[in-house]
């Protein structure tokens, strides 16, 4: 995992990396979300068995105290009601996923950091009693995976899916049936869908529109991401199609990494950037074989950086809290 968010897109393809909290219900403009409940509060169906990649676990009564090992498993578990007593550090730049869309549900009650990545100090762990363990989005190992599970009830990544792959529906219902929240997590997902459907009606002018997304990660090297990747997705519910080109460039990566020659490969009505710091956009801009290109004479690029907004981290991080914060401030871009 990296350090910063400069290495996002390379990460993704090598490690399958998927990176104001917003209302997630209704369809219409976004609202602040309800401060946290207690994590035992309208947790029904006790006991339950939560299958994962190994095995299944059973939860007797609803957790009261959880420790989050995923990288994003912490916006679920917080969307859901719950404040993790531990989590896992993302980029050391926002400790224990300190961001935007879900600094306010932790309500002042910073978690106790218990590793990094999937670094896991076990004395930490212990040491906070947790009633459940949570590591969704992770590379958890089996013999990790059975220290944790001498602590309290684990529940690792889920089945059907390569490390750090699983789409934020599936972990968010995976967390909503260990927190017994499963109609809460239903609700939510479903206010996604129907606020991306609502988007998509409102916006015709993404129907059937080429679309690409692209992290230059050093001057002349851009990853091209495939269309399984979850931001392509998010712009394809939109109404934007990814372009055959692209979907035989990645063929079954995560991305295609391409250099300045090939970028007609992403001379497309709508090319979306993301920038890692205020000297990619002007970088990208230099580059004579981009300057050729008709998105970039046309200005139908977007350029989303990681910070200052974090509108693109919000669209790499990819969970039930950063998909609206990140469409908030993405659409009107891409109406533009």
């Amino acid at each position: 995992m990296p350090t910063s968010p400069k290495h996002a897109a390379v990460v993704r393809m090598t490690a399958t990396l998927a990176v104001a909290v917003l209302a997630l219900t209704g369809c219409g403009s976004s609202e602040p979300a309800a401060a946290p409940q207690s994590s035992a509060s309208a947790a029904t169906g006790f006991p339950v068995s939560v299958q994962h990649k190994y095995g299944t676990t059973e939860i007797t009564a609803a957790p009261t105290r959880v420790v989050t090992l995923g990288l994003s498993d912490q916006d679920p578990v917080l969307a859901l009601g719950v404040v993790p007593v531990g989590a896992i550090d993302w980029f050391l730049e926002r400790p224990y996923g300190k961001w935007p869309w879900a600094q306010p549900l932790w309500a002042g009650k910073a978690p106790e950091i218990v590793g990094e990545r999937d670094d896991y100090n076990l004395e930490k762990v212990a040491a906070l009693k947790p009633d459940l363990i949570i590591g969704l989005y992770s590379g958890m190992k089996k013999d990790q995976y059975e220290k944790l599970s001498k602590i309290a009830p684990t529940v690792a990544q889920p089945v059907g899916f390569d490390d750090y792959a699983a789409p934020w529906q599936d972990m968010t219902r995976l967390a909503g049936k260990a927190l017994g929240k499963e109609a809460k997590a239903d609700e939510l997902i479903a206010g996604i869908d129907a606020r991306l459907a609502k988007l998509a009606a409102d916006n015709p002018s993404f129907a059937g529109k080429s679309v690409a997304v692209v992290e230059p990660y050093e001057p002349g090297k851009y990853a091209v991401f495939a269309p399984s990747d979850p931001k392509v997705v998010l712009l394809t519910k939109l109404g934007f199609t990814v372009p055959q080109a692209v979907v035989d460039a990645a063929g079954k990566e995560y991305a295609a990494e391409i250099g300045s020659e090939q970028l007609s490969l992403v001379d497309v009505d709508k090319l979306v950037f993301l920038t890692a710091d205020a000297q990619t956009e002007p970088t990208v801009k230099a580059d004579k074989v981009y300057g050729t290109l008709a998105v970039a004479k046309e200005n139908r690029a977007v350029f989303l950086p990681y910070e200052e907004p974090p509108v693109g981290a919000a669209l790499s991080f990819s969970t039930v809290l950063s998909i609206p914060y990140a469409l908030d401030l993405l659409v009107p871009l891409l109406a533009k």
